[in-house]
């Protein structure tokens, strides 16, 4: 296994413009956000840039709101190299994209590609960022979802970035879905997975990642296809584990012939090589 911190630095419609006092400024398009973020326990380093901030999300106990500024789009959108994602404010700090995992969407593109042909499996798949990467390079995708409303989300993204075929929507518990493809004898050449610490599936199915995580990996190597380069991408968001505990799960499921490379997902300031610690991430592929 090789441990390397993945950085993603900003592009013409984002880029984090700042960050300290457990806050970070950014820019997507032409709004430009300020919302809570733990791990910036630094001090800001630009203090004259925070007051152009359109949308501010505050947390008050259990009061969670955004406040805004001037005329601030209630839908916009969001272009990541033809990728385009549509932005709102949701009830939480969340706008619907997770720009630090720009990398991974090249990384999916790069890989796809290299596989010719490839059926990809998108797992707790939320707006459909890594489904449209997928199926741009070539890929025939299934989309899994518990939330209907994230899947609908998603399946607006396809359209807004012309992809009209290719994408199979499907809401449901990604891991009671997993379990009827083992049955099936179905295949995919990749499989992306972003789970949650703690949620609930399409029928109240209750999944905690400490006691469920291992269980599906376990189910996901029955169908990850053996032809060499296919590929498994986990990632993890405020999991509460190293990465390497991450990477240790993994190869102790897929513990032949593969290359497993785990780190950190950081998001780099644009005017600094100051980062962000956002996620976790395991990449593995057959050899």
């Amino acid at each position: 296994m090789e441990q390397k911190d993945l950085i993603t630095t900003g592009w013409a419609d984002y880029e984090l413009l700042d960050s300290g006092n457990g806050r970070k400024l950014e820019r997507f398009g032409s709004v430009i956000t300020d919302r809570p973020d733990t791990q910036a326990i630094w001090s800001p380093a630009r203090d004259e840039v925070w007051s152009t901030a359109t949308a501010k999300f505050t947390q008050e106990g259990k009061d969670n709101k955004w406040e805004f500024k001037g005329e601030v789009p209630e839908k916009w959108i969001l272009n990541f190299h033809g990728l385009i994602f549509g932005l709102r404010f949701g009830n939480f700090k969340h706008l619907g994209v997770f720009p630090e995992h720009a990398v991974q969407w090249n990384w999916l593109e790069e890989k796809v590609k290299a596989l010719g042909t490839a059926n990809v499996l998108n797992l707790f798949g939320y707006t459909g960022a890594a489904s449209l990467a997928a199926r741009v390079a070539g890929a025939e995708v299934t989309h899994v979802d518990s939330s209907k409303q994230s899947v609908e989300w998603a399946s607006e993204n396809a359209k807004l970035s012309d992809i009209e075929e290719g994408i199979r929507w499907i809401v449901d518990d990604a891991a009671a879905f997993v379990k009827r493809e083992v049955k099936r004898g179905a295949k995919y050449e990749g499989i992306v997975l972003d789970p949650p610490a703690f949620g609930r599936g399409a029928k109240g199915q209750v999944w905690h990642i400490e006691e469920d995580l291992l269980p599906l990996l376990r189910d996901l190597k029955e169908i990850l296809s053996p032809k060499p380069g296919s590929f498994l991408l986990l990632s993890g968001y405020a999991a509460g584990f190293a990465p390497r505990s991450f990477a240790q799960a993994v190869e102790s499921v897929f513990d032949q012939n593969v290359e497993i490379t785990f780190g950190n997902l950081d998001l780099q300031e644009s005017n600094s090589d100051r980062v962000i610690p956002t996620g976790i991430y395991v990449r593995l592929i057959l050899t």
